[in-house]
């Protein structure tokens, strides 16, 4: 399967699974605890591991891509999933979406769909092993403690973990099964995805899910590119450097306005009872 038909099916499942995982989170109990204790509960919500699943096939596909496509690519393009869910949450479940969010949107796929068309396929470098484990098993772990005591980043919090997700499956994507297995960076991915979904279940009870999803997808697509253009070699179309300049400066923005209007989680009208 080459690395732009495993993106464009690997867009499709996310998308998909943070519908389910949203309407679940929104219908889960009130009961005191957030983070993992959350996630607990949310584990024997049929709906909630559907979309789960959803999100475990969107990362397999994304990992393939990431063999041959450089991060900044395949985090645009698995961030496009937020563009997706909404429209499916219109259309299917009636969520209300007010005008300014749909132009933020619109604003950050403009800087995505920037990102994208400056991509150059390249094959990644090997970064320092101990260096690179300590520095990003460090990352996942402080981000937990972090969602806890400053609610309000929890989105952002989770994009940094899923930005660790993003480094490591880089560094073992393409290398035979039993190599990605047993490589340190593997075990370091796991957690960070699990951290990563802690705080995103708990960000999608706590606000807008448009909200959420899309400073999370930001917060992953502005750090994991950094890492990819200055460490990985990940490379840029000849004479399309400002795209990608152009692109960022977008997707910021879009997030910071989006942190400015944000408002509680849509109505999910006949899916929460």
């Amino acid at each position: 399967m080459s690395g732009h038909l495993a993106l464009a099916v690997s867009t499709v499942l996310y998308g998909l699974g943070i519908v389910a995982q949203t309407v679940a989170a929104r219908r889960a109990d009130e009961r005191a605890g957030t983070g993992v204790g959350l996630l607990a509960r949310l584990a024997t919500d049929r709906l909630y591991l559907l979309g789960f699943a959803g999100q475990v096939g969107g990362f397999l596909f994304a990992f393939l891509a990431r063999a041959e496509l450089p991060l900044y690519l395949v985090q645009a393009g698995s961030s496009c999933a937020v563009g997706l869910a909404t429209v499916v949450g219109v259309l299917a479940l009636r969520w209300r979406i007010r005008a300014v969010e749909i132009a933020v949107l619109v604003v950050m796929a403009c800087g995505l769909v920037l990102l994208t068309g400056a991509a150059a396929p390249s094959t990644a470098r090997e970064l320092p092993l101990l260096p690179s484990v300590i520095v990003l098993l460090l990352l996942a772990l402080a981000v937990l403690p972090l969602a806890r005591s400053v609610k309000a980043a929890t989105p952002v919090l989770a994009g940094i973990a899923f930005a660790v997700v993003a480094v490591a499956a880089r560094t073992v994507a393409g290398k035979p099964l039993l190599d990605v297995v047993l490589h340190p960076l593997t075990w370091v991915m796991v957690l960070a995805a699990f951290v990563g979904q802690a705080c995103l279940a708990t960000a999608l009870q706590r606000g807008s899910a448009t909200s959420a999803v899309a400073s999370m997808d930001a917060t992953t697509v502005v750090l994991s590119s950094a890492v990819g253009l200055t460490l990985m070699g990940d490379r840029i179309a000849p004479g399309r450097e400002w795209w990608v300049g152009l692109g960022v400066l977008l997707v910021v923005s879009g997030v910071l306005v989006l942190g400015s209007v944000s408002r509680p989680a849509p109505e999910l009208v006949g899916a929460d009872r």
